[in-house]
């Protein structure tokens, strides 16, 4: 019930707002050498509405991963929503709330778990910011920890406009020992660091990526990604084109990550995803 009201109360400010879209992406992931998963794919559909000062952004997620049974039981399937509230107080300051709800895994003893988001931006002028966003999981068994610090820089040469972020996050596991087998065996503490680059010309996009440095139970995307699964990521790198056609953005993304399943301690586990996405502007 309450995501029909979210959904009814989204449809309402889409009459009454603009510069806002509509999206929806489709991903493809193949795992080489992993112990426990084959391949899947995850549908995702969602909004970004900004009305005044403020924007709210939903993403409801739908996968599937074929598995390898034994060690599993049957395959997994997970349904996940996202959310994201945002008021800019004035030009050089504004505020996120954050959510995140795994509705359902079949598989992990992560399933129901919450998470909660709170963040500030301040924006030095129209080129320079930095956010800090704490993140808090709840799961059954044990909790996560997470510092998200952000740095964008924004400019143009000639017709291209371009923009840099750098990211570093702290992550801290609290009563993993807890977790029957599942998280025991990841590190009490991460510090991973990211760079991304975003440009711009005319109507077409380039994006590339890269994290470096260990990290387990991740929130990523600015709180649209959570990896709730028991795989301690060390390398991703990631590359993103797209062209925008009259009010829709089309973007294709291919995505490459390094992992060690904790459980088994099974190393070297590469992830790879093609991802496509679809962005309506109104």
């Amino acid at each position: 019930m309450k995501y029909l009201l979210l959904l009814a109360f989204s449809t309402y400010l889409m009459a009454q707002t603009i510069h806002s879209s509509a999206s929806t992406y489709y991903e493809s992931k193949t795992f080489s050498d992993s112990v426990q998963k084959e391949d899947g794919v995850a549908y995702g559909v969602g909004a970004d509405i900004h009305y005044k000062g403020s924007a709210y952004k939903v993403t409801y997620e739908y996968a599937n991963t074929n598995t390898k049974q034994p060690p599993l039981k049957e395959d997994l399937t997970t349904q996940k929503i996202f959310a994201k509230y945002t008021y800019k107080f004035s030009n050089h300051i504004e505020v996120n709330l954050n959510y995140i709800n795994i509705l359902n895994d079949n598989i992990a003893p992560t399933d129901k778990g919450v998470a909660y988001g709170l963040g500030l931006t301040y924006a030095f002028n129209k080129r320079f910011a930095l956010n800090f966003t704490q993140y808090y999981t709840d799961y059954k068994d044990f909790n996560v920890y997470q510092s998200d610090f952000k740095i964008d820089y924004k400019n143009q040469i000639g017709a291209v406009k371009f923009k840099i972020t750098s990211i570093t996050k702290y992550i801290s596991l609290e009563n993993r020992e807890n977790s029957l087998k599942f998280a025991e065996n990841a590190q009490k503490d991460y510090l991973t660091s990211g760079l991304k680059i975003h440009s711009h010309y005319n109507h077409y996009h380039l994006g590339l990526g890269a994290y470096y440095g260990k990290r387990a139970f991740a929130i990523m995307n600015d709180g649209f990604k959570i990896q709730h699964h028991a795989m301690e990521f060390d390398r991703t790198y990631a590359l993103g084109i797209g062209k925008s056609i009259s009010d829709f953005v089309l973007r294709f993304q291919y995505i490459y990550q390094r992992a060690e399943e904790l459980p088994t301690k099974n190393e070297n586990v590469e992830v790879q995803t093609l991802r496509f996405i679809a962005n309506y502007k109104f």
